[in-house]
């Protein structure tokens, strides 16, 4: 018991440093983090867009564009910081959910084999 709070706890501490991505440039006046450009950004960092993006960036949709809600968007730091929190709260609830479900069905599956 005493490693799963453990786990609990440390994924609680890394939902909570979750902003820092959104904080920390905005801090140091970067740009956005690494990583999280937009096609134009690409453009202007590299001259051009690649073909293979171009022909996937409309592939996938995140559930939760820039990791924010909309109604927090553009409302401030702390505002975002929250949605950035809350997007990982949902996305780690989203991954135990998917886990446990899995769990039962494999344990039915093997309970069920002679």
């Amino acid at each position: 018991m005493k490693g799963t709070k453990r786990l609990w706890w440390g994924l609680v501490l890394l939902m909570l440093i979750s902003p820092l991505g959104l904080i920390l440039p905005e801090v140091f006046k970067s740009g956005p983090a690494w990583g999280e450009w937009r096609l134009g950004e690409i453009e202007k960092m590299l001259g051009f867009i690649p073909e293979g993006l171009k022909k996937v960036t409309d592939l996938w949709s995140a559930p939760v564009p820039d990791y924010n809600l909309k109604t927090l968007e553009g409302r401030g730091l702390a505002k975002s910081s929250l949605g950035y929190i809350l997007s990982a709260g949902l996305g780690v609830g989203v991954i135990v959910l998917a886990t446990l479900l899995l769990g039962k069905i494999l344990s039915k599956k093997n309970h069920n084999e002679p």
